[in-house]
């Protein structure tokens, strides 16, 4: 049994027309850091969007790292979301431009200490996973969700990467 592991960058990512966070590429004093910037402020959630092949994908919940930092801010909490779609290739009926997302699941993520723009791991163990198969096309959604009230956080926050990790059996 192996451990499958899959690195999705800022860059990659697609958007919807509406509700959507800035990408941003900060110069940093050593290396540029890209991300998306999710607003902390609004009372809209925004998302971000990720097409990918779960190769090998075997069995099990599927875990999901959002990796990220508050651009401003030393406290408070954010509350993400993570939903997956997939559809099997010349088997699901299904048309790719209606296809809804499994329900999504959510974690509530508190700033670590009195340090800002800390890198920071919220992790989403995903188990609606809207019957997915290796060899499919697969989405994956994630949110921020700063009208949950347990999003305390006022400061934008910064995705710098999300890694999906699930079992090859």
């Amino acid at each position: 049994m192996a451990t499958v592991r899959l690195y999705l960058a800022p860059e990659e990512a697609a958007f919807a027309s509406t509700a959507f966070p800035q990408y941003q590429r900060n110069a940093g004093t050593n290396f540029p850091v890209t991300g998306l910037a999710f607003d902390g402020a609004g009372t809209t959630a925004e998302r971000a969007y990720w097409k990918f092949e779960p190769a090998a994908y075997g069995s099990g919940s599927i875990t999901c790292d959002i990796i990220f930092y508050n651009d401003a801010s030393t406290a408070g909490a954010c509350v993400w979301e993570a939903a997956l779609a997939a559809i099997t290739p010349e088997t699901d009926t299904q048309d790719v431009e209606n296809k809804s997302f499994a329900t999504a699941q959510q974690v509530t993520k508190a700033h670590p200490g009195t340090t800002a723009q800390r890198l920071q791991r919220a992790t989403i163990t995903i188990s609606n996973l809207d019957s997915i198969a290796a060899g499919d096309e697969a989405w994956l959604r994630i949110s921020r969700l700063p009208n949950d009230g347990a999003d305390t956080s006022t400061a934008d926050v910064i995705l710098t990467s999300v890694r999906l990790s699930y079992s090859d059996t």
